[in-house]
């Protein structure tokens, strides 16, 4: 399994009338946390693209489990649970607080289709991503 962490800070823009996080921020939340998992394994999102392939969202799914709010500084753990096939799934867990009083915001997930760019069509994970993520899973 491959897990990051990665940290927010809510911004004002990001809240509704009521004062919480808007419901539709959390999959850009999930997005952040997805690209810093793929930068800290060592492949940046940006050289996945370099290389001719892209990764669209083909599902998501959010729990919405307590608020956020203004300047919360949230941690978004973004969690790759298997080999990649022709998809990718990446799970999140979205807390705020200290570890020992940290509060469950959001849990969810993204499911993604690997698509060449030139043509859109589905592809195969790339040999060399696959060999990447397999060294995780080795350790």
């Amino acid at each position: 399994m491959i897990t990051n962490v990665a940290e927010i800070r809510v911004r004002y823009a990001e809240t509704d009338r009521m004062g919480v996080v808007y419901n539709g921020v959390y999959l850009a939340y999930f997005e952040v946390g997805r690209a810093e998992m793929l930068r800290a394994i060592g492949f940046p999102y940006k050289k996945l693209e370099e290389e001719g392939y892209l990764l669209p969202v083909r599902s998501a799914a959010i729990d919405y489990r307590a608020p956020a709010e203004y300047d919360d500084l949230l941690r978004v753990e973004a969690r790759m649970e298997a080999m990649p096939t022709a998809k990718l799934r990446i799970d999140y867990r979205v807390v705020t607080g200290e570890k020992e009083a940290e509060r469950l915001v959001a849990t969810g997930h993204t499911e993604h289709a690997f698509v060449r760019a030139e043509n859109l069509k589905p592809a195969r994970p790339p040999a060399f991503f696959l060999e990447l993520v397999e060294e995780y899973y080795k350790k």
